[in-house]
């Protein structure tokens, strides 16, 4: 058995992996199952279909259901055109600050996580304590959802995950949810001078980005309910974040592609708006077929995360106060794998160290405070479990 590395001591080894999301994170995967190994601990995969990726999953205590799923992801956020004044890949401690790529989010918990299924290893835990480290959340919270479906085969049902996104170590139990979707209009190019004869996917993309606007302003007319009133904006949203089409002002636009995402209040569920988003484009292409029956549209669902909605008395919010003392009420807009989990039948919060500023930023960083407290957290829980 090799010795038992600190938090930081594990967070230094992770941060060594460059796992950006377009890339493999096998190295990493590699070392955490050849660590947890070392102390008797048996690790299962779940692959990505490239074979280039995979999730790791861990268990200690008995094999019985009701445990708690201490939940992270391994990939990160590139580094290209940002101005880090260290090495983005090595852990460097300044003024009580450990500086590196994924330090915050979210490999400080991803580390804490580690060191407390090794320290559960060793004690006589009465409820199963189970690890969960994803791939692509970064792009998508693409990885979570088959890991999770593995777990359940593999594993006793845990009764709770505690998702480890930078929280400052506070209780987060709703956030929004997301859909993004490529939006590709194929027209018909004709000369600009005689617009009957063709379609300009250029002016039909301007009916859908029109219909988004007008999503817009009338969620934001209606009377948001209590958990969405503690978001801001307090509804959903519909965004256009970019568009490409055309080829010369003279010719109708044969093409033209644009990201629309949406952001989703708890309470309404993500792939309602989907529907209610196609429904519209079949609209509109009905109404371009009608002119040119060449033409279409397509549309590719590139991400879709459900919210995390709050619990009355939710088992993973009850821990994780109990645990941090902590009793505030606090939302985030971005979207975590937390609603993923909630939606496979897991009471579910977002609890983690660090803070959610630092994230994909230049020289990221978590304090050595936020990591002592989160180790602070992990003993306090294990302590529970005995």
């Amino acid at each position: 058995m090799t010795s038992k590395l600190t938090p930081i001591e594990i967070l230094e080894k992770l941060v060594a992996f460059p796992t950006v999301s377009r890339d493999t994170n096998l190295p990493l995967v590699d070392w955490v199952e050849e660590y947890l190994g070392s102390h008797g601990i048996d690790c299962h995969r779940y692959y990505h279909e490239s074979g280039e990726k995979a999730a790791i999953m861990a268990h200690v205590g008995p094999k019985i259901d009701g445990g708690i799923v201490l939940s992270g992801h391994t990939d990160v956020v590139p580094t290209e055109g940002q101005p880090w004044t260290t090495d983005p890949y090595t852990l460097v401690e300044k003024d009580g600050l450990l500086y590196g790529r994924g330090s915050c989010d979210m490999k400080g918990f991803d580390a804490l996580s580690i060191w407390a299924i090794v320290e559960g290893k060793t004690r006589p835990l009465t409820r199963p304590l189970q690890l969960a480290l994803s791939f692509d959340e970064e792009v998508g919270c693409t990885g979570a959802p088959p890991m999770i479906a593995r777990m359940q085969e593999i594993f006793p049902k845990a009764e709770l995950a505690i998702i480890g996104e930078p929280s400052m170590m506070k209780v987060v139990t709703s956030h929004k949810g997301s859909q993004v979707h490529r939006t590709h209009i194929m027209g018909y190019e004709v000369h600009s001078s005689n617009p009957t004869l063709g379609v300009s996917a250029i002016l039909e993309a301007g009916r859908l980005i029109s219909w988004a606007n007008q999503v817009n302003e009338e969620n934001a007319k209606k009377t948001p309910t209590a958990t969405a009133s503690l978001f801001e904006p307090p509804w959903t949203t519909a965004h256009i974040g970019t568009i490409h089409g055309g080829t010369a002002q003279n010719i109708m636009a044969k093409d033209c592609v644009f990201g629309i995402d949406f952001r989703v209040v708890p309470g309404e569920d993500v792939r309602d708006w989907e529907t209610k988003y196609r429904d519209e484009v079949r609209r509109v292409e009905a109404a371009m077929q009608a002119v040119r029956p060449e033409t279409s549209i397509k549309i590719e669902t590139r991400a879709s995360v459900p919210g995390l909605r709050p619990e009355e008395n939710g088992a993973a919010e009850t821990l994780a106060r109990s645990l941090t003392g902590d009793n505030g009420t606090h939302v985030v807009s971005y979207g975590t794998e937390a609603g993923q989990f909630q939606e496979a039948g897991y009471s579910a919060c977002i609890c983690g160290p660090g803070d959610i500023a630092q994230a994909h930023q230049a020289d990221e960083f978590i304090s050595i405070a936020q990591m002592n407290e989160g180790q602070t957290f992990m003993e306090r829980l294990l302590d529970r479990m005995v």
